[in-house]
């Protein structure tokens, strides 16, 4: 099942194919990043810290800790077309985060 994620104020900005996938996508299906540390901070292609996973939002932290190189997961192959996200509403304010920088969701 896809898992979508949105910013601030609600609009589908990227997606995981399932809710524990390693890989991060963007709408039209095209590989966006990862998740290196099996937790919620996902890094982009190139390794640099890319947002934070939070319940279903995609955003970054606007203070972050280098954790060193990732490496490189391999290419993840195709995620095929994820459908329409729907609209979740706006989600406020929440210290220490910021929407992600929208030209770096675009594969």
């Amino acid at each position: 099942m896809v898992t979508f994620l949105f910013d601030r104020a609600g609009h589908g900005i990227a997606f995981r194919r399932t809710p524990d996938d390693k890989f991060l996508w963007d709408n039209r299906g095209h590989w966006i990043g990862w998740f290196p540390w099996g937790d919620s901070d996902a890094v982009d292609k190139a390794g640099k810290y890319l947002g934070t996973v939070v319940q279903n939002r995609l955003f970054r932290k606007t203070s972050t800790t280098y954790r060193g190189y990732p490496g490189y997961p391999g290419y993840p192959g195709y995620a095929g077309y994820p459908g329409y996200p729907g609209f979740a509403g706006y989600s406020g304010y929440l210290a220490g985060y910021a929407d992600v920088d929208i030209d770096r969701l675009s594969g």
